[in-house]
Parts: C-alpha cells; sequence; structure tokens
C-alpha cells in the first residue's frame, strides 16, 4: 500500500516553461539588471578605497631577499645546496654528451628511441639530430638537452611523489587540488621573477623554475591514475593477504601506467616549453639563440634555434607517448651499447667532439631575404585584399579596440554579475562564487583595466579558435583523407613550445596586440581541432543511421545529431581553448602584447617583484574565471541530462 501510495507523488512534473524559467532566471535578471544599473550608476572602475597596495610590502620582501641572499644561513646551507646541486648536475650531463660527441649523441638517440618506440622513431631520432647539427645549433642543443635531462628528471621525481600521496589520500588530494590548479594557471614566465630573486641569473633559476612549471601535470596524472584503479582488482589483492605496500607495488602502479606514462609525457613537453623561456633568465642553449633574434628582429636565427627545438620536441613527445614494453633480449642491448660506442669512437676521429662546422647549413639569410620580401610584397599596400599588417590593424581597429574599450566602460559592479550570471548558468552557486570571487580579487589587487584588456585579447583569440576549430573539425571527422592530412600538421603544431609562436607572427605582422592573438590562436587550434573531432567520430553510429533513415542531411545530421551529442567534448575544446589562448596571449607580452603580459616581462626585466607578482596574481584570478565559466560542473550537466 505504502508504494501504492507514494507513486504518484513522483508522477506529476512541472511544465517545460517553469524548468527553462528555474534554470535561466538568472540571465533574466542580468537583463532587466544591466540596463538599469548603467542608467542609475553610469560608468566606472573599480573603485580605489577597495583596492590594496601590494607595491609596499612586496617591495620590502624583494629588498629583504637580494640583501640577505649573500648571507643569510637560509640561502647559504639550504638554497645554496640546492644550488649547487642543480649547477653540478647539468654540468655532469652536459660534460657526458660532449664526451660522447655528434656522433655518440645521435646514435644514442636513435638507439633510445628504436628500443621504446620502433625503427621509425629510431630514424627520425638520428634525421632530427643531424638537422640540430646541419644548423649550427649542435652545442646550444646539447646544453638544451642537458638542462631537460635534469628538469625532466627531477620533475617526475616530485610530481610523482606528490600524486602518490594524493593517490593514496583523500586529504591530501584536497588539499594539493587548489594549489595544483593555481600552478595550471599561472603563466609560465610568472615562475621566473620569484627563482630569480631566491637564485640569481643563471642555471639554478632556470632549471627550478622549469620543475616547479613540469610537476603538476605529473602530479595529477599519477593521483587520476592510482585513484582509478580497478576496485575490484585490488579487493582480490587484499583478500589474497597483500599488505599496503604490495598492493601498490603489484595491482596500483601497474594499473595505473597508462596515466603514468602520459604524466612523464606531459612533463617533457611542458618542460621544454619552459626551458625556452626559461632563457630570458640565463638558461642559455637554444631558448636563448631564439629570445636573442627576437629581440633583434632576426627571423631567420629565430627560426634556425626554433627547428632543432621542434625537433627535440617531437623525438622526446613521440618516444615518450610509444613506450612500449621490449621484447628485446639481453644481447641485442648489448650489441645496440657497443654500437653506439663505436659511431662515438668513429665521429670523434672523423669530426670530432663537435658537428664539423664544413657541414653547416646557413638558412637564416634565405630566411631574413624571404622575410624581406614578404614584408615588402605582403606587409601592406596588397591590391583588393591588403597586407598583413592591414589585416592586424584592422583586427584591432575593429575588434581588439571596440571589445576593450566596452569592457573596460561597463561598471565593475556590472562586470561582476555578467560572471555570476554566466557561472551560474553552466554550474552552481558555488561555481559561480569562485568566478565573482576570482574576479572581484583583481580589482583588489588594483590591475582592473590591465585585465579587461587582456581579457579582451582572449575573448577574441578564444573566438577565431573556435570558429576556425570547429570548421577544420568538422572536415576532419567527416573525411578520413582530411584527418590523415591535419594528423602530422597537428603533431608539429602541438608540440611546438609556445616561445616559437612568436616567431612568424612577428615576420608577418609586426608587433602588436593583434601578433599576439594570432600566436594564440595557432597554439590552441590544434587541441581544439583534435578534442572536437574526436567528439564528433564517437557519436553513437546507431543514432547517426537512425538519422539517415529518416531522411536527415548531412547538415541536419550534424546540427540535430553529431552536435548535441559530441557537447561533452565541445564544452572540453572551449575551456582547453581559453587556458591555452591565456598562457600565449601573456607570452604576448613581448611582441607588444601590452596588458598583464607586459607588467609580467616588465617586472622580471627590472627585478620589480610587485609589478611581476601582482601581475601574475591576476593572471590566476582571470584564468581561475574564465576555467569556472567555461567548464560546466558536474551537478549542472547531470541536471540537464
Amino acid at each position: 500500500m505504502t508504494a501504492a501510495v507514494t507513486t504518484p507523488v513522483r508522477q506529476p512534473r512541472l511544465p517545460t516553461a517553469v524548468r527553462a524559467l528555474r534554470r535561466y532566471w538568472p540571465l533574466a535578471a542580468a537583463l532587466v539588471l544591466l540596463p538599469l544599473g548603467a542608467l542609475l550608476a553610469g560608468g566606472g572602475n573599480w573603485p580605489t578605497e577597495l583596492s590594496v597596495d601590494l607595491s609596499g610590502p612586496l617591495g620590502t620582501t624583494s629588498d629583504w631577499i637580494i640583501d640577505h641572499r649573500d648571507s643569510h644561513p637560509l640561502f647559504l646551507y639550504f638554497f645554496g645546496h640546492i644550488s649547487n646541486a642543480v649547477v653540478l648536475s647539468v654540468r655532469a650531463v652536459y660534460l657526458v654528451l660532449l664526451a660522447a660527441g655528434w656522433a655518440g649523441v645521435t646514435a644514442a638517440a636513435g638507439v633510445i628511441a628504436w628500443r621504446v618506440a620502433g625503427w621509425r622513431l629510431g630514424l627520425t631520432a638520428v634525421a632530427a639530430f643531424a638537422v640540430c647539427g646541419l644548423l649550427g645549433m649542435w652545442v646550444p642543443t646539447m646544453q638544451t638537452l642537458a638542462l631537460m635531462v635534469v628538469a625532466v628528471a627531477a620533475s617526475v621525481a616530485l610530481g610523482a611523489l606528490l600524486g602518490l600521496a594524493a593517490g593514496l589520500s583523500d586529504r591530501t588530494y584536497r588539499a594539493l587540488r587548489p594549489v595544483l590548479d593555481t600552478m595550471q594557471v599561472l603563466p609560465a614566465f610568472a615562475y621566473l621573477l620569484p627563482v630569480v630573486l631566491v637564485f640569481g641569473i643563471g642555471v639554478p633559476a632556470a632549471v627550478l623554475a622549469t620543475v616547479v612549471y613540469a610537476a603538476p601535470p605529473m602530479a595529477r596524472l599519477t593521483a587520476l591514475g592510482l585513484r582509478g584503479a580497478d576496485a575490484g582488482v585490488l579487493e582480490a589483492s587484499a583478500s589474497l593477504g597483500a599488505t599496503g605496500r604490495q598492493r601498490l607495488l603489484t595491482a596500483r602502479l601497474p594499473l595505473a601506467r597508462k596515466e603514468l606514462l602520459l604524466g612523464v609525457n606531459q612533463s617533457i613537453m611542458m618542460a621544454l616549453s619552459m626551458a625556452v623561456i626559461a632563457s630570458v633568465i640565463g638558461a642559455g642553449g637554444l631558448g636563448d639563440r631564439v629570445y636573442q633574434a627576437l629581440a633583434s628582429v632576426d627571423v631567420g636565427a629565430a627560426l634556425a634555434a626554433g627547428i632543432p627545438i621542434v625537433l627535440l620536441a617531437v623525438v622526446m613527445d613521440r618516444t615518450a607517448t610509444g613506450a612500449r614494453a621490449s621484447a628485446r633480449g639481453r644481447r641485442d642491448g648489448i650489441a645496440c651499447a657497443v654500437g653506439v660506442v663505436a659511431a662515438a669512437v668513429t665521429g670523434r676521429l672523423v669530426g670530432g667532439l663537435s658537428w664539423p662546422e664544413a657541414w653547416h647549413l646557413d638558412i637564416a639569410a634565405p630566411v631574413n631575404r624571404a622575410v624581406d620580401w614578404m614584408t615588402a610584397h605582403l606587409y601592406s599596400g596588397v591590391p583588393v585584399i591588403g597586407g598583413t599588417a592591414d589585416w592586424a590593424g584592422r583586427f584591432t581597429q575593429w575588434v581588439l579596440d571596440p571589445l576593450r574599450d566596452g569592457l573596460q566602460a561597463l561598471p565593475w559592479w556590472t562586470v561582476l554579475l555578467l560572471v555570476g550570471v554566466l557561472a551560474l548558468l553552466v554550474g552552481t552557486w558555488r561555481t559561480a562564487l569562485t568566478a565573482v570571487a576570482a574576479m572581484a580579487a583583481i580589482g583588489v589587487l588594483g590591475v582592473w583595466d590591465a585585465s579587461l584588456d587582456t581579457l579582451s585579447q582572449v575573448l577574441a583569440a578564444v573566438a577565431v579558435t573556435l570558429v576556425l576549430g570547429f570548421a577544420v573539425a568538422v572536415a576532419a571527422a567527416r573525411s578520413a583523407r582530411v584527418e590523415r592530412c591535419l594528423r602530422p600538421v597537428l603533431d608539429v603544431f602541438q608540440t611546438m613550445p609556445q616561445f616559437v609562436y612568436l616567431i612568424p607572427v612577428v615576420a608577418l605582422f609586426g608587433v602588436g596586440r593583434a601578433p599576439a592573438v594570432a600566436a594564440a590562436v595557432v597554439y590552441a587550434l590544434p587541441a581544439v581541432v583534435r578534442i572536437t573531432t574526436q567528439g564528433l567520430r564517437g557519436v553513437d553510429p546507431v543514432a547517426l543511421e537512425s538519422a539517415r533513415s529518416l531522411g536527415a542531411t548531412s547538415w541536419q545530421q550534424l546540427r540535430q545529431v553529431q552536435l548535441p551529442l559530441a557537447r561533452p567534448a565541445l564544452l572540453l575544446a572551449v575551456n582547453q581553448a581559453v587556458v591555452l589562448v591565456l598562457a600565449v596571449v601573456i607570452i604576448g607580452g613581448l611582441v607588444g602584447g601590452g596588458a598583464l603580459g607586459y607588467d609580467v616581462v616588465f617586472g622580471l626585466a627590472q627585478g620589480d617583484l610587485a609589478t611581476g607578482l601582482v601581475a601574475g596574481a591576476a593572471i590566476v584570478c582571470l584564468g581561475l574565471m574564465l576555467d569556472r565559466v567555461t567548464q560546466p560542473t558536474v551537478q549542472s550537466t547531470g541536471k540537464e541530462a
């Protein structure tokens, strides 16, 4: 009887209009309050009485660090030992690479890639190192490789330890999650200033900044793999009397092997990207060549140093991704070692330790001539379509300037209201409060206008990225041939460090905010295309077949079946576009992007801790707000489903 009585209670449902009103009432309220507030309060920036000036405390802290860096026990007996250990490690690896010589290093790279991921990648590795030598970049490549070996080893070790603690303890996981979120959003440039203050200019600061930047992916993925281990396997292991340590070694870690390898891969890519950026603080190597060439607008020299960076990234990415258990025996491994030694000795007898200068190929002069030709013929004055400089100027005048001026003209409380409404539409009250608090913190830090300028660049770049990315992804999802043609292009673009994207945009567009946006679009586009293509291809074939049987056209299938069913992938693509665009827009401060990126670069160049850290904190808040606004929570997704 009780079941019969309670069943009808769940039967009535609210009308669709009422449920829609409950869901979208914040948007309706915003549409009413915004015009009313604009009439009553007018425009206005963030009130100065609500801002906090941190320049004094941060300046005092910076002065104290500089004054006591050579005398305080903390620096002498803790940071000093860390710095010495880093220098010795990098120097040892570098000396080993030099002792092996160009032939030995090239042969070792090919053998390692072959043993780990197959003979094709082995040949690719040999060709990549040969190109580094041909371009005259052998010594800078070895410097970057030595720094990379030490930085990646430390990043993987630190990330694995943090991930292990977070994977085995819920309390540690909850404590580390906001820290890792902040480290992931904080731009790479913001890591440089604190380590420079503590360790000074040089290799130790570069390595430690790289470790801090590259460790979070390893920690996240390690924790994800350990926490996602099959409960049935763990229960079976426990029932056989295995201790906690035995379950970890024989069950959890083997089950998390895929995530661990992905974590190593991501740490390698982020470390290489950061190692290039760290050239600004004396890391040397290829990054220093790129940075010096960009400073003098020498596109040919920048490209000559940028190509080895890309090749290193591709080889390391493919090696880490294609890692698999080797079926070769010990005798085969000994034969490979003997072959590497023989190649090293032969190379030393033929051409010495470094790549022979007679084999160098100068591409800087031809590239600069091509850039000069493009500047003369494509930069401006092209009939009908105009030149690249004209496009950049029009994009700045018609898109970036109105968007920036419009955001800055809005009352501060209006911006907070819009942020809260958007976050509430895609999430919960907690999501909205977090987004609003992050945006309010920007005003409290006193960088409201600069943050809105950066936000305008991010929004413009994200819009262009999504339009291009979705169009390319639809074509790739519908044609296997298009996807095959795009795959190597996306692979190369996705493995290129952020710094390298500035080279072609400076050559084509000059300096300014539009080139920074263009670099951000190119950097974020591969991830959007890959995620969207995978989402569209993952749609249930039964649903598509049903639509075709009902006479739906290709456009109708895309609009009414594929896009709705691929909605989670599309939302993830939007979120990743925002995160990646923000990272490069900040680096765009080097090429005239201005706003927060300029503040970070200026703070680093002048040693101004207040300017650099405040801008970095504002970037973190901006990234946190954009992440919350573009990433629906599980609760809201479940309700919509």
